[in-house]
Formats: structure tokens, sequence, C-alpha cells
């Protein structure tokens, strides 16, 4: 299957994000929610991934991100989605779309 690798891109005082990879090519993202007693997972992958390889994953986000932040919880929730990613989007993003709409017209 590959060695997943997890690599840190947010972090709160109840949250994480993480990029996944594995055999040096992204795969993934996770999100982590930690609630008193649940962690929320999201967990966004590529469309190629069988129903096994992401029960693997899901127990590996389990065992070494989850588990090794030490908090107790009763229950691990992750809802899944898969697709491709199609962008990256922030701030310097929408600016620049900006100023080309500026000397286009307006949609009637």
């Amino acid at each position: 299957m590959g060695v997943y690798r997890f690599e840190r891109q947010i972090r709160t005082l109840t949250s994480e994000g993480y990029q996944i990879s594995r055999d040096d090519r992204q795969i993934g993202r996770v999100d982590l929610h930690f609630a008193s007693d649940v962690v929320y997972a999201t967990l966004a992958v590529e469309e190629g991934l069988t129903e096994d390889e992401i029960l693997e994953l899901i127990e590996k986000i389990d065992e070494d991100l989850v588990m090794s932040a030490d908090v107790l919880r009763d229950d691990f929730i992750v809802t899944v989605y898969q697709g491709r990613e199609v962008g990256v989007y922030s701030d310097d993003s929408f600016a620049e779309d900006e100023e080309f709409e500026e000397d286009e017209e307006p949609f009637r």
C-alpha cells in the first residue's frame, strides 16, 4: 500500500489540518476537530482510492494523529469525500479576479 505521511498545515486549540501523502504523492487532506469526548474528522481523498485503502488510511490517522494527541475520546467519526482537487484559493486569488472584472461588462 505504501507509507502514509502527514504534514500539518494548521493547528488551533481544538483542531488540526494535515496534507496526506503516500509514496511522495499527495493523495488527500484530513481536518481533525477535537470535541469534549468525540473526535470528528473530514477526510478528502483522491478518486482512485478503494474502500479498503480508505479504511486503512482512517486507521492510520487514528493511530498516528488522534491517539498521539493525548485526547480521551469515546468515538472517532470520519466523514469521507472522494474526488479531485480543483484548486486552492485565497484572498490573493480573488484580488486578481477583481482586476479583470473591472474591464468586463456586468452580467445581465
